[in-house]
């Protein structure tokens, strides 16, 4: 059940022509009063004699009773209590007790006060119902209203626990705002996808996504067409900034800016400034990157959306490997980092990932805020690696171009999974179930990105010699006993037997590439555990992602696997085939 406080107003008038009108698409269905202040209330929706003028004028008494200077400019208070889909369809008296429930909670009208705000609860639907009220207790004095909607929250999952009602997650005041009503309905009337509040929000998303600077930001915004309102101090320095839609404007043909705060907690310009890379985080990519060796495959030409996918899978399989172990404020940082990735790889991912993705992202922002204070110094490589996948422009999703995506995504859906869990085990209820609801969407994506790719790896390991076959089976056997015959048994097998081959054919130690698969995280969420060691042996040993540009499965050289007299002793001691090269 939720709770929604909307957008104070100053028409009581209004706002109870809109509970007892047809609603924009005719959707409201009988309404009528359930309850109110006072039993005798007028109902317009159920007496033929009642009008709307009567109970608003009922309503309106104690701020008309005020001297005009001593009104509030915006008195009118309006809150909206919803069921779940699932949720059986409660009766009016249902209804009734739990608007009582709800005002005297928030501070509407207390248990037990006579001189408190006067209020209607009217029902045109059947799985919620609205609350209008006005605030002037009858006494004169403005109620309580301090955190009322959190008030309402907590009120909310009692009532759920006493009705045997869905369940909702509690929240923690680190969501982003929701679209008013208002706003959505003037979306509707404009004919647009989403209020303006929700694209602003994830254009603001993206622009951040990578960015290492503010000026680096801000060209993204104005490049995204975005209206910006920067607040200078009178030294000169930024203090912060809004945004509004071109042609988002109000009654008097003004923009409509939102301040980045208002948008989303973490998109105020104090809190973006934390991501940026320090200078010393400067320096110290700069020694990593005299040191680091060069990709094996480097000699081949690849794409830059391919290079960068390459790139940011090797950050996120850092993250993943590393997720915990540097502290809580490095975990809120590598969730973070992982929105950044997944809100860049949206915008650039071909047309058949591009909606799940762009789901996926969605639904994972709401899991990269807490309480917890992300320590970014953890979480550059991966802000980098986000920063290369929106500058090496769209992918086409075809060749290692596709496979190195479905690589990736197969990396962020453990990301995604082990940020589910690290909420879940501090009790961030929402955060959890946002991460849960992007590991689904990542499934789908990776689905649909992996078909090609695993295809012709499934090709090749069908074409793969018998006694190649029981080499990679005795292998899997000698590393990882407890999963090989789950693992030999799947569909994605072949492609796995086909990948040590060609691991060990790059002169790898295959089962040592095994090894490191598997330690670093459970395997247990995996829809195909041959799958996720496909793709993390192909990573950590560099090999081409796709099979078009693997080397062939025939015998090299210094002979096939099976066929080397050190392979039995492989098998059985994890020991290397005679004549392997490191």
């Amino acid at each position: 059940m939720i709770p929604s406080i909307h957008e104070r107003g100053s028409r009581t008038i209004g706002l109870i022509n809109y509970l007892y009108g047809p609603g924009t698409h005719e959707e409201h269905i009988d309404p009528h009063l359930v309850a109110a202040f006072d039993p005798l209330t007028p109902d317009p929706g159920r007496d033929p004699k009642a009008t709307y003028e009567q109970l608003q004028r009922l309503l309106d008494q104690p701020v008309n009773a005020l001297p005009t200077s001593r009104r509030p400019k915006k008195h009118v208070w309006h809150l909206s209590v919803r069921a779940a889909p699932e949720d059986p369809i409660l009766s009016d008296q249902d209804w009734a007790a739990i608007a009582r429930r709800v005002v005297a909670a928030t501070g509407i009208a207390p248990d037990g006060d006579d001189q408190a705000c006067r209020w209607a609860a009217v029902r045109h639907a059947d799985d919620h119902i609205h609350i209008i009220a006005t605030l002037v207790r009858d006494d004169g004095r403005r109620p309580r209203l301090h955190n009322e909607a959190r008030r309402a929250q907590a009120e909310c999952r009692r009532i759920e626990a006493d009705y045997g009602l869905r369940r909702v997650p509690p929240g923690d005041g680190t969501a982003a705002k929701r679209p008013t009503s208002a706003e959505r309905h003037k979306a509707e009337r404009q004919g647009l996808e989403r209020p303006a509040r929700e694209e602003l929000h994830q254009t603001v998303r993206q622009a951040v996504a990578g960015a290492a600077s503010e000026a680096e930001f801000f060209a993204r915004l104005k490049a995204a067409g975005l209206l910006i309102h920067q607040r200078v101090a009178p030294s000169g320095d930024l203090l912060g900034y809004k945004a509004a839609l071109p042609g988002d404007v109000n009654d008097d043909g003004e923009p409509i800016y939102y301040a980045g705060s208002t948008l989303a907690p973490d998109l105020s310009l104090p809190r973006i400034r934390r991501r940026f890379p320090t200078t010393h985080d400067v320096h110290q990519d700069e020694q990593e990157a005299a040191t680091r060796r060069p990709p094996a495959h480097s000699h081949a030409a690849v794409s830059a959306p391919t290079a960068a996918r390459r790139s940011a899978t090797r950050a996120a399989w850092t993250a993943l490997v590393t997720f915990d172990q540097d502290g809580d404020g490095a975990a809120a940082a590598r969730i973070a980092a992982t929105g950044e990735i997944l809100d860049t790889l949206a915008q650039t991912s071909a047309a058949h990932t591009r909606q799940q993705l762009r789901d996926a992202a969605w639904a994972f922002e709401r899991a990269t805020r807490s309480h917890t204070r992300a320590e970014y110094r953890h979480v550059q490589a991966m802000r980098r690696a986000a920063r290369d996948l929106r500058y090496s422009g769209p992918a086409l999703g075809r060749g290692e171009d596709g496979a190195t995506t479905a690589m990736l995504i197969d990396t962020l859906f453990f990301l995604a999974t082990a940020a589910a869990h690290w909420h879940a085990q501090r009790h961030h209820a929402q955060q959890a179930e946002a991460a849960r609801q992007a590991a689904v969407h990542l499934r789908a994506a990776y689905a649909a990105a992996a078909e090609e790719p695993m295809a012709r790896l499934h090709a090749q390991g069908l074409r793969l010699v018998q006694p190649v076959r029981d080499w990679a089976a005795a292998l899997l056997h000698a590393t990882t006993p407890e999963i090989a015959d789950a693992v030999v048994n799947e569909p994605g097998w072949p492609a796995l037997a086909a990948t040590l081959t060609h691991a060990y054919q790059a002169g790898h130690n295959p089962q040592e590439l095994l090894a490191e698969a598997v330690a670093p995280r459970e395997l247990d969420s995996a829809g195909s555990v041959s799958d996720v060691l496909v793709w993390r042996l192909r990573h950590i040993a560099d090999l081409p992602a796709d099979a078009a540009e693997t080397p062939s499965t025939r015998p090299a050289r210094h002979g096939t696997p099976a066929s080397s007299p050190g392979s039995a002793r492989l098998a059985g001691q994890g020991g290397a085939p005679q004549g392997h090269r490191r």
